[in-house]
């Protein structure tokens, strides 16, 4: 029985519980003085997350730490002064399209996207560079002041140059790995939903610090499955690595929940022809031991009369006999000449409803494809049938580097999609792009709206590369310029219209699009200087709060950044005035950043009731109409949320 407690409740571990729900790597365990371990915080760690510099914390404690571990904690926390500019002209259906492509560090991006997707994506899935010696990693350099990074971060490298070499010379190989996914991680956990999931696909170089950093950022209870993927055939697997190391065959895909509210589906994978072959003859068998006349006999002794080695062509030329659509009525006999017999199968076969009709069955479990009844395997955390071979071809493109099958992304969705047909799916390290393939080829096949964002850095295709030759050749042909994010775009392009051709669902929107965002500086002029560092030449440049070269659609996205606004709703523009006026989704914002506003324009603008307005702080014809305008709003639509940039 169990006993009451007889004392006031425990506030301080009530206190720990909360901070652990907004902090999960800020809670710790320590030894008592008894020796027990219990919950603690790590008040070093805390401090950091509230800090806009690194803090100091000499104190040991059981965690995975690292030399920079700090600075990605404040990578991961500290501002940028950087926006998203529109490509319309590198887009698909830019005004209507609900998917999106980010161009540019995925660090920038995942905290520019913080706002206005917290909490709403459903599934993230990436395939991050592997830490093998070879590959390439996010060279995130924040040894700096928060001052200094702002001001840093308001520039835009021409060159895109944020790649090192992470060579085994590398004193910090496994650290710099760890510090560039930690703070990816952390900021990808808050664009999570409730009973989001994200799957990370990595190789046994980091696959245990990967489930370390995991268990600190998502909490040890939200692991929910780790699956071995066979990736490689030993046939393709160099003979001269044996003698070191058994060849590498396989890859890890990590599953986190976000809160323990995610729940895999089971899913099913049809059986080999050899299962097939051997369940069919014991099927055959049982039959006809028990149901004399039933029409297997004949089936049955028709196979006994092929020869061995053509029976697997036999099944298969016979598939129409053999596979047959399952009848609606469910009862345990079959009707066969005015007749009931019983089926004593111990499969279970007697379920289900033959009618004089051929079914296939094992293990408690069918499967319709096309019409046809296929014995099927449950899927368990060991998949031994994706494989890699031609990945180029899938969408009509060369990237050597993928390892991204479409049959293994559509696969990890059907594990947490199926009631759920709008969801948004992100991948942060997109490649040439597979996760948008699998997302228009799924809403193409059942009608869904699901959307995707995927985020890819324009890293450079070497010409001299031997592995990059086809991808770097493929991208001059198509007059593209020769980087990864270039061949993504074009996958999802020619993808999206093949997939037109074929058949597809009645009621799909045949949203093929996305819209094509780029990671840049801010669109405000600089405000970061010291005084003392003002001199006559940046006071001129300070005349315009906002830079000469950005339009006003680049001003535009700013602000949808900035009020959290959905980036893919719909937007039109209207004259009004000799005004070019922004609609986004009709009236959830109305902008204008022209100059000369009047207040004639102003009250036209009131006409429209928008939830949210927006002007430019020096676009007013006079400082009058600029006091104005909020007061004409709140006379004639007071719902209106204005303001200015």
């Amino acid at each position: 029985m169990d006993k009451l407690k007889m004392h006031s409740p425990d506030l301080t571990n009530q206190n720990i519980q909360k901070i652990k729900e907004f902090f999960p790597n800020c809670v710790t365990e320590i030894q008592d003085e008894q020796g027990q371990l219990q919950q603690t915080i790590d008040f070093d760690q805390l401090k950091q997350e509230l800090a806009h510099s690194i803090v100091e914390g000499p104190q040991e404690r059981y965690q995975l730490n690292w030399p920079g571990k700090r600075e990605a904690l404040l990578a991961a926390n500290a501002p940028i002064a950087k926006t998203l500019r529109p490509c319309p002209e590198e887009s698909v259906a830019f005004d209507s399209t609900q998917n999106l492509f980010i161009e540019g560090d995925n660090l920038d991006a995942l905290k520019l996207l913080q706002e206005t997707y917290l909490g709403k994506v459903k599934m993230i899935y990436i395939d991050p560079p592997y830490n093998t010696g070879e590959d390439f990693i996010y060279k995130d350099d924040f040894a700096e002041t928060t001052e200094e990074f702002l001001i840093r971060s308001n520039q835009k490298d021409l060159d895109n140059n944020r790649l090192v070499a992470n060579t085994e010379s590398n004193g910090r190989f496994h650290s710099d790995w760890l510090s560039m996914i930690y703070p990816r991680l952390k900021l990808a956990r808050n664009l999570l939903s409730d009973d989001g999931v994200i799957f990370i696909q990595v190789d046994d170089n980091e696959i245990n610090n990967l489930l370390t950093v995991m268990y600190e950022i998502f909490g040890e209870k939200n692991i929910v499955s780790t699956i071995v993927v066979k990736m490689s055939h030993l046939s393709g697997v160099k003979m001269s690595h044996i003698n070191k190391k058994l060849p590498k065959i396989k890859e890890f895909i990590v599953c986190f929940s976000k809160s323990g509210n995610a729940n895999l589906n089971k899913i099913f994978i049809p059986s080999k022809w050899e299962a097939v072959l051997s369940r069919y003859k014991s099927i055959i068998k049982n039959i006809e031991d028990n149901v004399k006349d039933w029409q297997f006999s004949s089936l049955g002794a028709e196979l006994s009369k092929v020869d061995e080695k053509d029976q697997e062509q036999w099944l298969i030329k016979n598939a129409n006999r053999i596979f047959r659509t399952a009848t609606s009525t469910s009862i345990e006999h079959m009707p066969k000449d005015g007749k009931f017999y019983k089926v004593l199968s111990p499969t279970g076969l007697e379920k289900y409803v033959l009618n004089g009709e051929e079914v296939l069955f094992a293990s408690n479990k069918l499967m319709k494809i096309e019409n046809k009844l296929v014995p099927v395997d449950t899927i368990g955390d060991i998949w031994t049938d994706i494989g890699i071979n031609n990945l180029h071809k899938e969408g009509g493109v060369y990237f050597s580097n993928g390892k991204k099958p479409l049959k293994l992304i559509s696969r990890l969705i059907s594990l947490i999609d199926i009631a759920d047909k709008n969801s948004i799916f992100l991948d942060f390290f997109a490649g040439s792009g597979t996760l948008g393939q699998v997302i228009i080829q799924l809403n193409a096949s059942d009608g869904g709206s699901r959307k995707f964002i995927l985020v890819q850095l324009p890293e450079r295709i070497a010409e001299n590369d031997k592995k990059q030759k086809d991808a770097y050749k493929f991208c001059i042909d198509n007059n593209l310029t020769p980087n990864i994010a270039e061949i993504a775009k074009e996958r999802i392009r020619r993808a999206g219209q093949q997939i037109l051709v074929d058949k597809c669902h009645t009621n799909w929107s045949k949203d093929i699009g996305f819209r094509v965002l780029k990671v840049d500086s801010s669109n405000m002029n600089d405000i970061y200087y010291q005084p003392d560092q003002y001199d006559q030449a940046n006071l001129q440049g300070l005349e315009e709060n906002i830079k000469a070269d950005r339009t006003p659609d680049d001003l535009l996205f700013q602000v949808l950044l900035d009020w959290g606004v959905d980036l893919t709703l719909p937007i039109k523009k209207q004259t009004i005035e000799n005004k070019t006026i922004f609609f986004v989704d009709d009236n959830a914002l109305i902008a204008c950043f022209d100059k000369e506003i009047t207040e004639d324009l102003v009250t036209q603008l009131t006409q429209f009731k928008p939830i949210r307005m927006v002007f430019r702080d020096d676009g007013f014809i006079s400082d009058y109409v600029k006091i104005n305008a909020e007061q004409i709003f709140k006379q004639l639509s007071p719902i209106t949320e204005i303001k200015s940039i």
